[in-house]
């Protein structure tokens, strides 16, 4: 696979894992919609996304030197844990989930102080277990499955930070779209379907 095959897989596979309905999507949306310090929620999400992502590839790096079959089973274990988020996707379909936020006609920057608004980023990134298992464990043994498996953490990254500044920055003319249950319908359809490719990519990749 060509560098720039696999910068486009770790895009798509890292917009895949992200573009989730969540508590740290409804704050990115809600923080661009009140215009209350998206910049640095943005940062800090799309930069905590780099670091757990750079952990991960580094991690099963180290952890190959010690036991050097860990990455073909944790490829196995990733490629169902793909299937896995590709049928949870599916069976979303029949709920009429979207995201729900408020849209105040002024800013208010008396309500979120920029020091609360920081340590809400921080705690819905680091706090959520499902982000080590995506980020460190999953994206890390996938980018280890070839030989330049860093250009796949970097287009994983570039990923993050193309959903959370689209998500930010463009809340405004997103938020009627992304309140509609039939936009999340498609959105959950695109990464069913990511996640079906990937891991089918995966379990090839092993044989």
């Amino acid at each position: 696979m060509s560098s720039s095959q696999l910068f486009i897989t770790g895009l798509i596979t890292g917009l895949g894992l992200i573009a989730a309905i969540g508590a740290q999507n409804a704050f990115v949306l809600r923080q661009g919609i009140r215009r209350e310090y998206t910049a640095l929620v943005v940062f800090i999400c799309a930069a905590s996304d780099a670091v757990l992502i750079t952990l991960g590839y580094f991690s099963i790096k180290y952890l190959q030197d010690i036991v050097p079959k860990i990455v073909p089973w944790m490829t196995w274990a990733g490629a169902f844990y793909l299937i896995y988020i590709g049928i949870q996707s599916l069976l979303s379909l029949k709920n009429d989930n979207a995201l729900k936020v408020s849209h105040p006609d002024t800013p208010n920057v008396e309500r979120w102080k920029v020091r609360s608004i920081a340590i809400t980023a921080l705690a819905l990134t680091w706090l959520n277990p499902h982000v080590y298992l995506d980020t460190v464990i999953l994206l890390g043994s996938i980018a280890h499955r070839y030989d330049n498996g860093y250009v796949f953490s970097i287009g994983a990254f570039s990923g993050s930070v193309i959903w959370f500044s689209s998500l930010g920055f463009a809340a405004f003319k997103l938020a009627p779209a992304l309140s509609s249950p039939r936009a999340w319908k498609t959105i959950d359809v695109l990464v069913a379907l990511t996640m079906f490719v990937v891991a089918g990519s995966l379990i090839a990749s092993i044989f």
